[in-house]
């Protein structure tokens, strides 16, 4: 089992802060300069970079992404999720992000985002810090 943290959403769609988390991943990897991979191994969840100063950028980008791919719209896949499913292909799988002396090489006001689309559940994030 790669390295990593789980996560536990308690709704539907749910953005959750997952910098702190990563950070600590690579703390404990002891790399001072590297990569490091966040991959979801989730087909109904993703992960993503984006503001994390302002909740009002989560809050405005789930509203949006519902509105533009909403869950009741006549899909075929039989479980009711295939609104899951898009959203996670559009938000994709992993993120990567620099180490250097061992810390995140993120923006200002960015941070890493664990997106959930078919919540609540339990969910894993594997974490692949690489040095280099």
């Amino acid at each position: 089992m790669p390295a990593g943290f789980s996560v536990r959403t308690t709704s539907r769609l749910q953005m959750l802060n997952i910098t702190g988390s990563v950070q600590d991943q690579v703390k404990r990897s002891e790399v001072k300069n590297g990569v490091v991979t966040v991959f979801v191994p989730h087909t109904t969840a993703g992960v993503t970079i984006n503001e994390s100063a302002d909740p009002d950028v989560v809050t405005d980008i789930l509203d949006h992404v519902s509105k533009a791919v909403p869950n009741k719209a006549g899909y075929r896949h039989g479980e009711g999720n295939s609104d899951s499913h898009i959203l996670a292909s559009f938000f994709g799988s992993s993120v990567d992000v620099i180490v250097e002396k061992g810390e995140l090489q993120l923006g200002t006001w960015q941070g890493i985002f664990f997106c959930e689309f078919d919540g609540p559940r339990s969910r894993k994030v594997w974490v692949k810090v690489i040095e280099g």
